[in-house]
């Protein structure tokens, strides 16, 4: 082995030329037998040999050389004729072709060569073989058709656009070209082909957006414009790199959308704000998928959304004023209605409740719970919420409703289900009322009348309604109306004991008597009237004064007589009835057991009642429905000249009759409530906020008294003002001597 005789440069390459010569002829499809091992051996000996002889004879740097002449001369002699004849996809397919058998070349002479790669290569830190091959393709061919190419790919895309049909795998397969000859960087992909791709792209869809949005509806453009998405997004999985997704969408989106985004919501007739008349929710829910896509897309839809809800809650409020008026009219009354649970506001309620389901449920499916929808949404049902509705506030209305539903005989036949469900809305409904103390006044006023009445349907309704408020408002909101239902049931356990110690005390009324004794501070205020009582009752206060005294010490009970019921048997010449009536028209009626006739001024003298109350109470019993008494001179109205007698004649096709006593005019006395009460919480929160801070600027101290009360209320600036010289007055707080507008904490 040691006395081989050495090979020569021209020797050994003039064998290997045969070699790459077969191999070339394989590539071209010429007629030639496939290398056999021997061969295959034989070539890469020769290669060995040559690189391992000593020096001068080891042609390691000559044969990497001729390495790279080797696909050089292939290129010219073979490769570039052959593409230059070709155009277009014919040019593709030739390339593709090429490409295939040059790497086919690369890899059969790589192996070749191998020795070359193991030792000489990392010797001299070269570029390896396979490299080397890459490169002479890339430098001769790649540069010369890189424009040809790129723009054959761009045509088949554009033909794609236009609905033919392409060879996606050629397409592939050229971009794959691309990719590879970027040597494991994407610089030959991005800049020879995917910036002339989106700019096509742009110049493309910016053509069929100027002329979609002249000639189609905002539906049908969004149909198209959402296609488009979706096939660019199928595009880019078939043969685009998946690099170009973001970019490519983000050109389409800008011309189909972001350019169009104000005419195409604002198109007549067919814009977001019909499409929203119209109630198309497939198209809502399209229009948010699309214009989610581009940046601050969703706030014009979202202010569209919120113009539409208030327009039709503003709709709702406009109608039920409306009604109400010409109901005034037909009625032939005048002035401002105070029937709070009429039909017409009763409905107003529920089309305001099912209006929130209707565009809670777009907020839910069109916009995807979308948090700038909700704002939207709550900001549309705060505006018209808050606005006076036929002379009422929507806190009043809504406890008429909340009334209307918990009481028994309410015009709302529902199941305990959907009952439990329209309470949960209602709350809903609240969180948008500003004037959560206003609902909280007129709903304890009406749970205060149901609970002593007898008139509430069920106590699991009234615990759960409170339960939902107190959750939602917190607990100081429910506080009084919870100690409320208590009183009741306490109330009732102590009727029970009472009766036990008439027994053991063995006393005995001339009437029954039930009692239930309230604690102050939970029920709304009432009106106490001094009134002079028929002796039987007198008898039974006395008795329940006695054993109250003996089982609550330090407690002292007011009676509010106006709140009482009594049953009176009317002895009537045609039958005996029972009436139920309010403790006063009781008293009133016991009078006539011992007088024929009473005058006006007799009657005031005996019971002690003002003019208001007496002149209420007497015509209940004399102009109302049931006149069991009548009086001289007949008219429909009450004169202090008036005399009173029983009425003998009266008569009733039922043997029980319940005779109602007007209802007084509450909405007056819960606005003053509220206004107090509002008075009181300012106070409180200016005394919190200065008693930490000290010191504090005017509009600072405004600002995070606002900020403490809006929970509840929307205080009034003026009030706040007020509030706060009040205060000064009551030497709270002081003004700086230097600084007005500086306040201080005493």
């Amino acid at each position: 082995m040691t006395d081989r005789k050495p090979i020569e440069l021209a020797e050994g390459w003039s064998f290997m030329e045969k070699g790459i010569q077969k191999l070339i002829r394989l590539l071209e499809g010429e007629p030639e037998d496939q290398f056999n091992a021997e061969q295959y051996m034989h070539l890469y000996t020769t290669i060995y040999n040559m690189c391992t002889q000593k020096p001068p004879h080891d042609y390691s740097e000559q044969l990497y050389g001729k390495y790279r002449e080797a696909f050089n001369k292939y290129i010219n002699d073979k490769v570039l004729p052959s593409l230059r004849e070709h155009r277009d996809e014919v040019l593709l397919k030739e390339l593709y072709q090429r490409w295939g058998n040059h790497k086919l070349m690369v890899r059969w002479l790589s192996r070749f060569f191998n020795y070359l790669d193991r030792y000489y290569v990392l010797r001299h830190s070269l570029p390896p073989l396979k490299d080397v091959g890459l490169l002479c393709f890339k430098e001769l061919v790649y540069l010369e058709t890189k424009k040809r190419t790129k723009d054959a790919v761009l045509l088949l895309i554009e033909k794609e656009r236009e609905g033919e049909l392409v060879d996606r795998a050629l397409v592939k397969n050229i971009l794959g070209i691309f990719i590879e000859l970027g040597m494991a960087t994407m610089d030959c992909y991005e800049k020879d082909f995917e910036e002339f791709l989106l700019s096509e792209t742009s110049a493309f869809y910016r053509r069929k957006a100027s002329e979609w949005i002249e000639q189609d509806s905002c539906p049908d453009y969004m149909l198209k414009a959402e296609e488009c998405l979706r096939l660019e997004e199928e595009r880019v999985e078939n043969y685009l790199h998946v690099s170009t997704k973001q970019k490519l969408l983000k050109e389409v989106e800008a011309e189909l959308l972001s350019n169009y985004e104000t005419r195409l919501l604002t198109k007549e007739h067919s814009g977001c704000a019909a499409l929203l008349k119209d109630d198309k929710t497939d198209d809502l829910a399209r229009m948010y998928r699309l214009f989610q896509r581009i940046p601050k897309g969703l706030d014009p839809v979202a202010d569209i959304f919120k113009d539409h809800v208030d327009s039709e809650g503003m709709k709702l409020v406009k109608e039920v004023t409306e009604a109400v008026e010409l109901a005034k009219e037909k009625q032939g009354r005048a002035g401002p209605s105070r029937d709070t649970g009429s039909s017409h506001e009763q409905q107003y309620v529920r089309a305001v409740i099912d209006l929130h389901d209707k565009y809670l449920q777009y907020v839910s499916t069109c916009f995807c719970n979308s948090s700038l929808f909700h704002k939207s949404l709550k900001e549309a049902f705060e505006n018209f919420v808050n606005k006076s509705v036929a002379g009422s506030t929507s806190a009043e209305l809504m406890a008429s409703f909340c009334d209307n539903l918990l009481k028994k005989g309410g015009s709302e036949k529902l199941s305990d289900e959907a009952i439990e469900e329209t309470l949960e809305k209602v709350v809903k409904l609240l969180a948008y009322v500003s004037d959560k103390d206003m609902f909280a006044e007129f709903y304890r006023k009406k749970l205060s009348r149901r609970l002593l009445q007898d008139k509430s349907a069920s106590d699991d309704h009234e615990r759960s309604l409170l339960s939902r408020l107190k959750q939602q408002c917190g607990a100081q909101f429910t506080s009084k109306m919870e100690g409320m239902v208590t009183d009741l049931q306490l109330a009732k356990e102590k009727q029970q004991h009472f009766d036990d110690w008439l027994k053991e005390k063995g006393k005995k009324l001339s009437i029954e008597l039930s009692v239930t004794v309230l604690t102050t501070g939970f029920w709304p205020t009432y009106k106490s009237i001094e009134v002079a009582l028929p002796r039987e009752m007198v008898e039974g206060v006395e008795v329940y004064r006695q054993y109250y005294d003996s089982d609550s010490k330090h407690r002292k009970l007011t009676w509010i007589y106006t709140l009482g019921t009594a049953v009176v048997r009317g002895n009537f010449q045609s039958r005996a009835i029972e009436m139920q009536m309010n403790t006063l028209q009781a008293a009133l009626c016991m009078l006539l057991n011992d007088m024929d006739e009473l005058t006006y001024a007799e009657v005031q003298e005996r019971l002690r009642l003002p003019d208001d109350d007496l002149q209420r109470l007497l015509h209940s019993l004399v102009c109302a429905k049931y006149k069991i008494i009548k009086k001289e001179p007949e008219s429909r109205t009450i004169s202090k000249t008036d005399k009173f007698s029983f009425n003998h004649e009266f008569t009733d096709r039922l043997r029980r009759i319940k005779i109602p006593l007007p209802p007084l005019d509450e909405k007056k006395k819960v606005m003053e409530d509220v206004d107090k009460d509002r008075r009181y919480a300012i106070d409180a929160a200016i005394v919190r906020i200065m008693k930490s801070r000290k010191v504090l600027q005017h509009q600072t101290l405004v600002m995070e008294v606002i900020q403490q009360l809006q929970r509840m209320f929307k205080p009034d600036l003026k009030l706040i003002k007020k509030r706060i010289e009040d205060l000064i007055q009551r030497e709270y707080l002081e003004r700086d001597k230097d600084n007005p507008t500086l306040f201080k904490y005493l």
